[in-house]
C-alpha cells in the first residue's frame, strides 16, 4: 500500500469518541426527530419528520444505518470485507476509493428497492393502524426485535447460506458490487431489527420517492465505515464491550416503540386520565431511566476483557431492561406534552372533533368544519367565500399536530372565519367517497394536505406538510 494511503490513519481514541457520539445520535434520532419543539406522537416519527422536512428524516435514516454498522454483527467484518474486494491491495488511493464506493453502491442497490416495496405495500397500512389488532401485532413485532437485540434469540440466515454468501464476489469492481449486495444478508442478525423498524415507518409514509431515498440513505450509513476503511486504510478501534452498549440502546429504543404504538392507539383523554404525565411522572421516569442506564453501564463494563466483575454482566443486563424502557417511555411521553399541552391541546381536539363527521381525527378548534365536499363547494360558491380543505387521518401524526397546534391558533381562527372549511377524513383508504375527493384534488401521496381556494374557485395554496400557525395565517390572509 502506498505511503500516501497508509498515512491516513486516525488516532484510536478519537475514533472511539466519535463512534460513541454517533451511536448516541443515531439511536435517539428516529424516535425523537419529530419531538424537537413541536411535541406529538412519535410512532409516526418518521412520517412526521418527512412532513416537517425531508432533510431531517433522511438524515435520521442515514444515522440509523451508521448505528447498524457499529453493531457486533457488522463492525468486526468491516476489515475482512474490505480485504475481500481488494481495497487493502489497491494500486493507489483513487483505486481504493472507487472500489470502496462500488461496494457501498452495492449495499444501496440492495436496500433501495425495499423502500419502494414498503411504500407501495403500505398504501393500506395507514388505515390499518386504526385497528387495535394491527397495532397489537406491530407492538409484538417491535418487542420481538428488541428481544433479539437483548440476546434472547438471533435473526440469522442458516449457516450453509451464510457460508455461500461469504464466498460471493471477489476482488475488483464487480466483486465489490456483488459483495455489497449480499452484505446486508450476511449481517442479518443485527441489520434485521433496525431495518424492519425503519421499513415499518416507511410504510406509514406511503411515499415511494422519499421511502426509497430513506432506504438509500440507510444503505449509505451502513456502508460509511466500509468506505472509510477501504478508501483511506483507517484502522478502526477494536470490537469490544462497547458494542454491547449499542445493542442495549437499540433494544430499549425498539421496546419503547412497541409501547408507544399502544399508547397512541388509545384515545388521548383516556390515556391522560390513566397516566397523567405531569412533573412527578417525568421525575419518576427520569429516575427509572437513570437506574436502567447505570445497570447497563455495569453490564458493559463487565463485558470488558478480563473484567473482575464478569459475573455481573447477565444479572445487570436483565435488571436494566425494564426500568430503562419504562423510564424512556415516561420521559418521552412527558416531553411531548410540555406545559400541560396534552390537556389543553389534545383534550380540546377530542372534544371539538365531534362537531365534524367521522372519527375524532376531524380538525379541532372553533372553525366550523363541513363534512360533505359537495356541500362545502356549493356553500363557497353561493356565499362567494374562499374554501379551506384539510385532508387528515387517524394514523397521521402531522395531521394531529395541525389539529392541536395550528387550527386552534387565534390568528388562524381569525383569518379562517372568512372561509368555508372542509375536513376530509381519509383514514379509510377503501371508502369510495374518500377516493373520489382525493382524486379530484390531486391528493395521491401522504398526508397531511391543506388546500386554500379563492372565492373564484382557483387554488391559491397547497401545503403537503405540517404548517405552523403563523405560516397558515399569512396564507389565509392573502386569499380572497
Amino acid at each position: 500500500m502506498p505511503a500516501a494511503v497508509t498515512s491516513g490513519r486516525l488516532p484510536r481514541r478519537a475514533l472511539a469518541a466519535l463512534a460513541s457520539r454517533l451511536v448516541a445520535v443515531a439511536l435517539v434520532a428516529l424516535p425523537s426527530v419529530a419531538w424537537a419543539a413541536d411535541g406529538g406522537s412519535d410512532t409516526g416519527g418518521f412520517q412526521r419528520a418527512l412532513a416537517h422536512g425531508a432533510i431531517v428524516a433522511l438524515g435520521a435514516s442515514y444515522a440509523f444505518g451508521l448505528a447498524t454498522s457499529l453493531t457486533p454483527c457488522v463492525y468486526p467484518m468491516i476489515a475482512i470485507t474490505v480485504s475481500v474486494f481488494g481495497a487493502r491491495e489497491a494500486k493507489g488511493r483513487l483505486h481504493g476509493v472507487l472500489l470502496s464506493l462500488t461496494f457501498v453502491l452495492g449495499i444501496v442497490a440492495l436496500f433501495t428497492p425495499m423502500g419502494v416495496a414498503s411504500a407501495l405495500t403500505g398504501k393500506g397500512f395507514g388505515s390499518a393502524l386504526g385497528n387495535p389488532w394491527v397495532v397489537g401485532a406491530i407492538a409484538v413485532v417491535f418487542l420481538s426485535l428488541a428481544a433479539s437485540l437483548f440476546g434472547a434469540f438471533e435473526i440469522a440466515l442458516p449457516a450453509s447460506v451464510n457460508n455461500r454468501l461469504s464466498g460471493v464476489g471477489g476482488a475488483g469492481y464487480r466483486g465489490a458490487f456483488v459483495l455489497g449486495l449480499v452484505c446486508g444478508l450476511i449481517a442479518a442478525p443485527c441489520v434485521g431489527p433496525f431495518l424492519f423498524g425503519l421499513l415499518s415507518w416507511i410504510a406509514t409514509t406511503r411515499n415511494v420517492a422519499l421511502g426509497s431515498a430513506a432506504m438509500a440513505l440507510y444503505g449509505l450509513g451502513l456502508g460509511t465505515l466500509f468506505f472509510v476503511v477501504g478508501a483511506f486504510a483507517v484502522n478502526l478501534p477494536k470490537a469490544g464491550a462497547w458494542m454491547m452498549g449499542v445493542k442495549w440502546v437499540g433494544g430499549v429504543t425498539l421496546a419503547y416503540m412497541a409501547l408507544a404504538y399502544v399508547r397512541d392507539a388509545l384515545p388521548r383523554a383516556t390515556f391522560h386520565a390513566l397516566l397523567r404525565p405531569g412533573t412527578p411522572f417525568a421525575v419518576a421516569g427520569g429516575l427509572l431511566l437513570a437506574l436502567g442506564t447505570g445497570l447497563a453501564a455495569v453490564h458493559v463494563a463487565a463485558e470488558r476483557r478480563k473484567s473482575p466483575i464478569v459475573h455481573l454482566s447477565n444479572p445487570t443486563k436483565l435488571a436494566s431492561v425494564v426500568p430503562a424502557i419504562a423510564g424512556l417511555f415516561m420521559m418521552a411521553t412527558w416531553w411531548q406534552t410540555p406545559g400541560g399541552a396534552f390537556m389543553s391541546g389534545a383534550l380540546m381536539s377530542d372534544a371539538s372533533a365531534s362537531t365534524a363527521s367521522g372519527p375524532s381525527t376531524a380538525a379541532s378548534g372553533p372553525l366550523k368544519w363541513e363534512a360533505s365536499e359537495p356541500a362545502a363547494r356549493a356553500r363557497a360558491a353561493t356565499e362567494r367565500k374562499p374554501l379551506l380543505v384539510d385532508f387528515g387521518a387517524s394514523w397521521c401524526g402531522a395531521c394531529k399536530e395541525l389539529d392541536e397546534k395550528t387550527f386552534p391558533d387565534p390568528r388562524v381562527i381569525t383569518e379562517g372565519a372568512r372561509f368555508v372549511t372542509l375536513h376530509v377524513d381519509a383514514t379509510d383508504d377503501d371508502d369510495l367517497e374518500v377516493a373520489r375527493v382525493r382524486h379530484k384534488y390531486g391528493v395521491t401521496e401522504g398526508l397531511p394536505v391543506v388546500l386554500l381556494f379563492g372565492s373564484d374557485g382557483a387554488e391559491a395554496f397547497r401545503f403537503t406538510e405540517f404548517v405552523p400557525p403563523d405560516r397558515l395565517a399569512n396564507a389565509l390572509a392573502q386569499v380572497r
